[in-house]
């Protein structure tokens, strides 16, 4: 099989190592990978800023860019939800006809990458090995847009020497939100606590997730207490091997 990594630019620029680790675990597991070089932000910033039309050429351009993938793969549930729940809407309050059927054909190629390790290639062990105590943040995105369920959760288990965590009242929004956690600083910071009073709670010793956006948030709050604790991607750990 044949997948194209959807990297982000949020990833591609803060992230890199994210997106290595999801090629090592996608070819470990049998899977060609490639990286459509024309591709950019999805245009999610925009949305959630009230700049939808301005969003479109974005649009456009992903479908330009993936047009020919096999599957699309991307270590980004936000980015996922953006382009499964936003862009047909968004095609046709332009009326767009023509976009808005090209993104009916892409879309169901579109894979948050979890989900694609469980549900597409019907994996749950990948080989991986992480000797250290983690809890596992659903992100919202991947929570209540993506149904992801526990499909992060399943492949954590496979996880060889991992000590897994249980993370008191997981289901709770960290606060970041993207421009939310900017233009309602002092809430986002209230939610914020919560989510680290929670984490430290089950003492870890990483905090993992399916966005590096809420782990950004979270890894920014966590070391100005010095809790110890580092955030990590899923697929970072996923990609982890024994030493030998």
């Amino acid at each position: 099989m044949r997948a194209s990594l959807f990297i982000t630019c949020f990833n591609d620029t803060l992230f890199p190592d994210t997106g290595r680790a999801v090629v090592k675990v996608l070819e470990r597991a049998g899977v060609e990978v490639d990286f459509p070089a024309d591709q950019t932000c999805c245009g999610q910033i925009h949305v959630n800023t009230g700049y939808g039309p301005e969003a479109l050429p974005l649009i456009r351009n992903f479908v330009r860019t993936f047009a020919d993938a096999e599957a699309i793969v991307t270590p980004s549930a936000s980015c996922a939800a953006m382009v499964v729940g936003q862009y047909g809407r968004l095609a046709e309050q332009a009326g767009d006809t023509r976009l808005a059927a090209e993104v009916a054909t892409i879309v169901p190629r579109v894979h948050e990458f979890s989900c694609f390790l469980t549900d597409v290639l019907g994996l749950e062990d990948v080989g991986a090995y992480f000797p250290h105590r983690v809890v596992y943040h659903p992100s919202c995105h991947g929570l209540r847009v993506l149904k992801v369920g526990d499909a992060p959760l399943r492949l954590l288990r496979a996880v060889h020497g991992i000590d897994l965590a249980e993370l008191p009242e997981a289901t709770t929004c960290c606060g970041f939100g993207g421009t939310f956690a900017v233009k309602n600083a002092a809430v986002s910071t209230s939610m914020l606590a919560d989510k680290m009073a929670a984490i430290t709670q089950a003492r870890p010793e990483v905090c993992t997730a399916v966005d590096n956006s809420c782990l950004m948030h979270i890894g920014g709050g966590l070391s100005r207490l010095n809790s110890g604790v580092h955030v990590m991607h899923i697929a970072r750990i996923l990609a982890a091997e024994e030493s030998r």
